[in-house]
């Protein structure tokens, strides 16, 4: 069994930062691509930050904003969120591409944690 586990969200003024955290545990062997999603209210989920072995991408909406980063040896995926905006509200989802020792790699998502970003 694996399980994402999110957390580091709340309530923030425009202009500032939160950090959120996605930790993987369970079964794991090991990890490809993590990912940061957000879903605003009646919008479609939208993919906000990858990172992988290779590099990071990052939507428009947030580059030069949000950085992704990662802790191999702690199987998390972290998410800094910088100069935030009210239009960043929304409940943000990690997503991973983790090998169960199954000998191929499923996606797991995580529960969600509430961003709003208000003054």
């Amino acid at each position: 069994q694996v399980q994402l586990v999110e957390s580091g969200g709340g309530l923030v003024q425009p202009g500032g930062s939160l950090r959120l955290s996605c930790a993987a545990s369970g079964s794991i062997f090991s990890i490809n691509a993590m990912r940061w999603y957000r879903q605003a209210p009646g919008k479609e989920r939208e993919l906000v930050a990858t990172i992988t072995s290779g590099g990071t991408n990052y939507a428009d909406s947030v580059k030069g904003r949000f950085t992704i980063s990662r802790d191999n040896a702690k199987n998390t995926v972290y998410l800094q969120m910088n100069s935030l905006k009210p239009e960043d509200t929304a409940v943000y989802y990690c997503n991973a591409e983790i090998n169960s020792y199954s000998g191929r790699y499923d996606v797991y998502w995580g529960q969600g944690t509430q961003v709003t970003v208000s003054s």
